[in-house]
């Protein structure tokens, strides 16, 4: 027995398992994904693509109902004054048993105090939390946010990220914007909107960029914020698009799934992964997907934004009866040959 297998051996951290004695080697089984944690819906988009329209007519069904929006704005106020009155920093009744919360500067203090006020019965309880980005944002950080707050992370979940792209000028910011891109790229679901006042043509030449951009993401069209509200809530973890051959993006972001029918040994990926992300964690835009795991009954959904990994979670069962490993790496200037190659590598070794 080598140092590598000794009791005691320091691991990187998303090595640690959470055994548990109802469950398998990462903790109880859950359904989903989120188990008992509030789901998080990102919606995200440029600048006047059409988010505060589509998210006022989701809080208006009954699946909006219950919902804490957080307006993650920046500077000067831009928010429609429907949604949400003229008030910095302060949590809105909104009706329909909603409530926002206008972030003007930190999104983890706005989440806390949701939190904190939902406990003191200050606020409404909430089932969901929908954060409307600023049009100029990066939803990296976004999805960071919950993995580095180790609080946050108990409380909420990232469920999916929809990114809102209008008919009308979106084909031409996503030519000059990498803001857009990047947006795009790492969508679970694109919304088109201004279908009605683009020109002939415009939203189907739209949705042939975005399909090249992320052409794992379903891609819906809206007119005036009318959109099954289904695709706001529904989780993006079954990956039924997300696993296509690979295919280039403009300012060096590729994206490819590495798939494997045998079921893998958990320190050959957890290996893996630590390796890439101490010399390029930079560049793991997003890995998302599911594993066999050796030992486990159901897939272990495993995600990871750049330098940081979300704890790994074991489900019950497999969506499908396609019972394989599925990850999805998007990543700016890695190819896919290299981390197949990291990855034979680690095997060998271990």
């Amino acid at each position: 027995m080598d140092g590598r297998d000794k009791p005691g051996h320091d691991e990187p951290v998303m090595n640690e398992l959470f055994p548990s004695p109802a469950a398998g080697r990462f903790g109880r089984r859950q359904k989903r994904a989120r188990g008992a944690r509030v789901p998080v819906t990102v919606v995200t988009g440029f600048l006047g693509a059409g988010k505060t329209t589509l998210l006022k007519r989701f809080l208006a069904t009954a699946e909006g109902q219950g919902t804490a929006v957080v307006i993650n704005e920046f500077g000067a106020a831009g928010i429609d004054d429907v949604l949400v009155r003229e008030s910095a920093d302060e949590t809105v009744l909104l009706g329909n048993g909603c409530l926002c919360c206008i972030a003007r500067s930190d999104l983890q203090v706005a989440l806390r105090r949701l939190v904190i006020e939902r406990e003191r019965g200050e606020t409404p309880d909430f089932r969901r939390v929908v954060i409307e980005t600023s049009g100029l944002a990066d939803p990296s950080p976004i999805l960071q946010t919950f993995a580095t707050d180790r609080a946050l992370g108990d409380a909420f979940h990232v469920e999916v990220v929809v990114t809102v792209v209008d008919a009308e000028t979106g084909a031409d910011t996503l030519s000059w914007s990498p803001e857009a891109r990047k947006q795009a790229i790492l969508a679970d679901r694109l919304v088109i909107t201004k279908t009605d006042i683009a020109g002939e043509g415009a939203a189907e030449a739209l949705a042939a960029q975005l399909r090249a951009l992320n052409p794992g993401a379903e891609i819906l069209q809206a007119v005036n914020g009318v959109l099954d509200p289904s695709r706001l809530v529904e989780p993006a973890n079954d990956q039924r698009n997300a696993f296509v051959a690979e295919t280039a993006h403009s300012d060096g972001i590729s994206s490819f799934v590495l798939s494997e029918e045998k079921p893998m040994p958990w320190q050959v990926f957890a290996r893996s992964m630590a390796t890439l992300m101490t010399m390029r964690g930079t560049d793991l835009l997003r890995v998302k997907g599911f594993l066999n795991v050796e030992g486990c009954k159901g897939p272990v959904v495993v995600q990871f934004v750049q330098h940081l990994a979300h704890p790994p979670v074991e489900l019950d069962a497999w969506p499908d009866d396609t019972r394989m490993s599925r990850v999805v790496f998007i990543t700016r200037n890695i190819a896919e040959k290299q981390v197949r190659d990291l990855f034979a590598a680690v095997r060998g070794l271990t």
